[in-house]
């Protein structure tokens, strides 16, 4: 019986500290734009200065077709 009287009061302050941290987070603007760091990833960005993909080819290698792009 004697955990009680300490243990109560230590879950309530818990309680009380998440709940101060949940209000801190929402006033900051953690949770303002949920979406759109989700969809971002879907996307890719179009740099025409990013190299590191391109490899150079031969000269005959002009003639054919690139392949299609999926």
């Amino acid at each position: 019986m004697p955990a009680l009287y300490v243990m109560i009061p230590a879950a309530l302050l818990l309680v009380g500290v998440a709940v101060y941290i949940f209000f801190w987070a929402v006033d900051s603007g953690q949770y303002d734009d949920l979406d759109s760091p989700a969809h971002s990833i879907l996307f890719d960005d179009q740099d025409p200065r990013h190299q590191a993909a391109v490899k150079s080819e031969p000269a005959e290698a002009d003639d054919q077709e690139p392949p299609p792009r999926a």
